[in-house]
């Protein structure tokens, strides 16, 4: 399990395998309890932060859409952090060769 709050140290073998850089777009998800729209406040090609109140558990499955460079982008990912009516941290389990080619183009990442 990953820790719930952010002073709580991770283990080389839990930390992100990917860097994030800041990119807010609006991303709309579905699985756990239900669905919604978010902000993201960091993205990379291995996951992202988003902005929500919703309740989402670790280990929910969730599939999001967002507009990355005018590209629509559909990922499968996983809820991997939760902070409490703030955001949630998501790691994405799939990602087709060009959703990874779009957000590394965007991200500066090529």
């Amino acid at each position: 399990m990953f820790p719930n709050q952010p002073d709580e140290a991770l283990s080389p073998s839990e930390r992100r395998q990917s860097d994030r850089k800041k990119l807010i777009v609006n991303v709309e998800f579905q699985g756990g309890d239900g669905t919604g729209i978010a902000n993201t406040r960091d993205v990379g090609v291995g996951g992202l932060y988003m902005l929500t109140n919703s309740t989402l558990e670790i280990g929910a499955p969730l599939f999001l859409r967002m507009t990355v460079g005018g590209e629509e982008l559909g990922i499968d990912g996983v809820v991997t952090y939760v902070d409490p009516e703030h955001g949630v941290g998501i790691r994405f389990s799939a990602m087709s060769e060009r959703n990874e080619e779009i957000l590394k183009r965007e991200l500066n990442l090529e």
